[in-house]
């Protein structure tokens, strides 16, 4: 009776070890990707992964297609701490151009994790703009609100005419999804 009790007590260790052991690999498979430079982390452009590489991702636009979209960092850094931690994290601007004659801007952030810096979804600004600064909303109820100024065209004026209007994106990181939400500028209830 005592031996089988004793297999009975080790195969229960074993099935909770392995239990945990399997459990911690599901949970590092979950972890989104870090990087040491936030100039190679990998950020969402448009749905698709984009592992930047000092600053820099080229891949082809197409299986087999001689055209190569190019992601680029731009800029325009805003160091803050979008999530609590006590760490700060960068915001910053990517260019995206797709082999035609756009340059598409995009937001991103960059987390700085205990395992690294953390890449977010990217927030289209949008084609070629003129990019300005990137701060904290002045608003004092936003609550780790980001600001991305930029000019851009006037709705009737062509892709060609030099950007001239002044337009401001407020924008706050859900630091779950890492995605981007849109904040109204002069709200008045609470942005948590």
């Amino acid at each position: 009776m005592k031996k089988i009790l004793f297999g009975a007590v080790i195969v229960i260790a074993f099935l909770v070890v392995a239990f945990y052991a399997f459990n911690a690999y599901i949970y590092n498979e979950k972890q989104a990707p870090a990087a040491f430079d936030y100039k190679d982390a990998e950020y969402r452009i448009d749905g698709a992964a984009v592992q930047l590489k000092d600053g820099v991702a080229e891949v082809e636009a197409a299986p087999g297609s001689a055209s190569k979209i190019t992601t680029r960092y731009f800029g325009n850094e805003y160091a803050t701490d979008l999530d609590n931690d006590g760490r700060e994290d960068i915001v910053f601007l990517v260019t995206q151009e797709t082999g035609g004659s756009g340059t598409f801007y995009y937001v991103v952030a960059a987390l700085n994790t205990e395992r690294g810096y953390v890449g977010s979804d990217g927030y289209l600004l949008g084609d070629r703009i003129a990019p300005q600064t990137i701060g904290m909303s002045p608003n004092p109820r936003h609550k780790n609100v980001i600001v991305a100024n930029y000019a851009d065209r006037a709705a009737s004026e062509p892709m060609t005419a030099q950007p001239s209007v002044g337009k401001s994106a407020y924008l706050k990181l859900d630091t779950m999804s890492m995605m981007w939400g849109i904040v109204e500028p002069d709200f008045e209830g609470e942005s948590r």
